[in-house]
């Protein structure tokens, strides 16, 4: 089946918005924050600790499973779920992020039919066009893909950004035209940096597809500021639908978490947590800290007293912190669970909060001990 969303209420002081989100392995309710499995796997965990910290959605890469193993592996495997054994429902992205970032000549590689790059593995040439980004997905087998965008650096000046999006709304149309999949939905993405008519232009032009899902792409380029990730937010959102669920591309940093939500936004996914956990980072309700620190050398706490995850229920910072410095892969492992449930444990609040009109006193009292230094 498609999925399905249904709006159950809005916070009366702000755009906050909790819903249910049916798919094909169960019924979950919005906002989520998605941790990433870019290659089949959440880095250094399994699907059953994954359930137990209470992820829903994963994401998995295209562009990755296309190169490794390949799309028909992962078929004749009877799709991603059952290849990675992993039972709760899957978003694949369309590759465009990876290979915009590899494609060299924007003005030479980027053409009308797709988009030519080097391979980050050997180096060989590859072509992806938005039909291929479709029908490997369409193999993969999740409950939603992503329709193939261009990916335009947020420096990219207001006509190079009006040109991206016509071509991205070919694009989408031309890979809507290959979908093949009547157990799988797509999702259409709205770019335009952060002008306000590219926005509005690119929303309402891109639900006249009547996609399944929206989501609001170009906000997690490294070179774009958080204003103008908000404000990419605030000028795509009044143009889509109530109906259908909002994704914000790449993004999980827990202060973007709240404005999205703010706003709006009903999904979430970013390396972010696993990553910073392999450099010995944690989340905290005061802020993120380095595990590294000397200072932890004789904390004999759990990195958050308050915390419910694995970690904290049964590791020190002390013991963590010897993991890490002595490259131990069972450190990573400890603060990529922490790091998760902490942003789930965060959505699970924000939920409750806006069930209960109360959005903003949660809002202001996480950013109240998150900011202090």
């Amino acid at each position: 089946m498609k999925i399905k969303y249904d709006l159950k209420h809005v916070d009366k002081n702000t755009k906050a918005r909790f819903g249910i989100l049916h798919t094909n392995h169960g019924d979950f309710e919005t906002p989520i924050f998605m941790p990433v499995g870019t290659l089949a796997t959440v880095k250094t965990l399994s699907p059953e600790e994954l359930k137990e910290m209470g992820s829903a959605v994963i994401l998995s890469n295209t562009y990755h499973l296309w190169l490794r193993p390949g799309e028909d592996i992962v078929k004749k495997a009877g799709g991603l779920h059952k290849f990675m054994n992993y039972d709760g429902p899957i978003l694949t992205d369309s590759g465009g992020y990876q290979v915009f970032s590899l494609a060299k000549n924007k003005k030479k590689d980027i053409t009308e039919e797709g988009v030519h790059f080097k391979s980050h593995i050997d180096g060989r040439n590859l072509f992806l066009t938005p039909e291929l980004s479709i029908q490997i997905q369409n193999k993969l087998d999740s409950d939603i893909a992503m329709s193939f965008d261009e990916c335009p650096p947020a420096s990219a000046d207001h006509e190079y950004l009006k040109n991206s999006i016509e071509r991205t709304l070919r694009w989408a149309k031309r890979g809507k035209d290959v979908f093949n999949n009547e157990n799988q939905s797509l999702f259409g993405i709205v770019q335009g940096g952060p002008h306000e008519d590219l926005r509005k232009f690119s929303a309402i032009e891109t639900v006249k597809m009547d996609f399944d899902g929206y989501s609001i792409g170009g906000v997690a380029n490294d070179d774009e500021s958080k204003e103008d990730m908000y404000l990419a937010i605030d000028y795509s959102i009044p143009y889509l639908p109530e109906d259908k669920p909002r994704y914000l591309m790449g993004v999980g940093d827990p202060i973007d978490l709240f404005e999205g939500v703010e706003r709006g936004i009903d999904m979430f996914d970013c390396v972010h947590p696993t990553r910073l956990a392999r450099h010995g980072n944690a989340f905290t309700r005061n802020g993120k800290i380095n595990i590294r620190n000397e200072k932890f050398k004789e904390d004999f706490t759990p990195i958050e007293d308050t915390c419910d995850c694995y970690a904290c229920k049964h590791y020190t910072k002390a013991y963590i912190r010897h993991l890490i410095i002595s490259e131990e892969t069972f450190g990573a492992r400890l603060l990529s669970i922490h790091n998760l449930r902490f942003l789930i444990k965060l959505m699970e609040e924000m939920r409750v909060a806006i069930k209960e009109d109360r959005f903003l006193e949660l809002k202001e009292d996480f950013y109240s001990k998150y900011n202090k230094k």
